[in-house]
């Protein structure tokens, strides 16, 4: 039976128009999937990075490349040498403080009260979030400049022929410390500042290194006007570090290094002292060197040799006999090496060299330009510092003065260390998975 022609119209119109709907809803749906699929990158990248997924990837020997062990790892080395450091400092000052009149502890409470200051100088240095460092650069560069100043002025004290050290009347302070840790956040915030003006096209002038260039000079001649060589020699590591890594034009780079080098170079020959030291180390000992130029770096070497594989015992060390001068400060190591042996010695080896791996590891995975930097002008300074004085010790290099980072007895380096420690850990945390990881936890 034939339907009308009006109904079949009207059932034409609505069967076009339910086929219409759903084609409109299939349209408008797969927009919306392109839509989300096209903001996806985005959504992902506005959430944290660094998901316990993102951890999938290290396994094995890889585990040594996983940020969030690198972060843990740095702080528990850390610790470990604090309190390693307490325990010789111990041992080795406890006949030279009898000596004196005062009791064995005299010199380990002293350097327990620094552990406890620079705690708190760690504890503040951590919870400073690493933008703030950069904001603290201008009045921090003028209060480590100032400092070093006024060792220039009859308030400096002079010790072993170097004058760095003020006199604040309840205690000594060596200001060069300050201007490492200064450095390390200042440099790199100025040269980042240059290289994101250069980014937007801007071309590359002497002049726009100026303000670094200054910054950096300005506190170096004030460390070299107190002649003290082996803190400049750190200062210009971590200046040569700082602008290796920038945008800093590799041309200008080697005639920086050549004429920091040259410079350092000057500074030895125009000192009798220290060419006498370095003459000594690469040259020999003459029988007039053995109580003057080599006395030092000869008993360490004894010290070294009678340790042998596991040592004499922990206090059984016989150059603390005030046979070996600085025996708690800058020649620790030599009495680690006799009383903990090449157990003890390699284990500080060890320690140092995790620091150095860890710092690298994260300052390498982290994408903020100014911490990736800061925390390899930090390695420089802790690590770059701790070789150079085992290199004394051992006598690859001639007699310098600089003490081992978290074990030599001294309360501005222990303090400024520690403190240098807060700050590298706070840098990590821009990291994306040390960020993921401390916000899930």
């Amino acid at each position: 039976m034939s339907m009308p022609q009006p109904e079949r119209k009207a059932r034409s119109a609505s069967s076009r128009g339910a086929s219409t709907t759903p084609r409109q809803y299939t349209v408008r749906t797969r927009a919306s999937q392109s839509a989300a699929a096209h903001d996806a990158p985005a959504a992902r990248s506005a959430q944290p990075q660094g998901h316990a997924a993102d951890f999938s990837a290290y396994r094995g020997w890889r585990m040594l490349l996983n940020p969030i062990w690198c972060y843990h790892g740095f702080a528990l080395c850390v610790f470990m040498l604090m309190v390693f450091g307490l325990v010789m400092v111990f041992s080795s000052s406890s006949v030279s403080m009898v000596a004196v009149g005062a009791t064995p502890w005299s010199q380990a409470l002293d350097q327990a009260k620094f552990c406890i200051i620079g705690l708190v100088a760690f504890a503040v240095a951590l919870a400073l979030p690493y933008r703030v460092y950069a904001k603290l650069c201008t009045p921090l560069v003028a209060m480590a400049g100032f400092m070093q100043l006024l060792t220039l002025t009859p308030l400096g004290v002079e010790v072993n022929g170097n004058k760095g050290w003020i006199n604040l009347g309840f205690a000594t302070f060596q200001p060069a410390e300050l201007v490492k840790f200064v450095l390390c956040i200042t440099l790199p915030k100025l040269l980042v500042e240059v290289g994101k003006r250069h980014e937007r096209g801007a071309p590359t002038h002497v002049k726009d290194y100026l303000w670094p260039f200054g910054t950096y000079g300005a506190l170096l001649v004030l460390v070299l006007a107190g002649r003290d060589l082996g803190t400049t020699m750190i200062l210009v590591f971590i200046g040569l570090v700082a602008f290796c890594f920038s945008d800093f034009p590799r041309k200008w780079l080697g005639a920086l290094a050549v004429g920091l080098a040259g410079a350092c170079v000057l500074f030895a020959i125009m000192s009798p002292n220290r060419m006498r030291r370095i003459l000594a180390t690469y040259q020999g000992c003459s029988a007039s060197d053995m109580q003057d130029a080599c006395y030092q770096a000869t008993h360490a070497k004894y010290a070294l040799a009678s340790g042998g594989f596991l040592g004499v015992g922990l206090g059984n060390s016989r150059e603390k006999w005030n046979y070996l001068p600085e025996a708690h400060n800058d020649f620790i190591y030599a009495i680690i090496g006799e009383e903990t042996g090449f157990v003890g010695a390699v284990l500080v080896l060890v320690l140092f060299a995790v620091i150095a791996w860890c710092m690298i590891v994260v300052a390498l995975r982290t994408p903020n330009r100014y911490t990736s930097m800061a925390l390899l002008c930090f390695t420089v300074w802790i690590v770059g510092q701790a070789l150079v004085n085992i290199a004394v010790v051992v006598g690859i290099l001639p007699v310098m003065g600089v003490p081992l980072p978290f074990v030599s007895a001294g309360g501005s380096s222990l303090i400024l260390c520690l403190a240098a420690a807060g700050a590298s850990m706070s840098m990590m945390r821009s990291q994306p998975q040390i960020a993921a990881e401390r916000q899930r936890s």
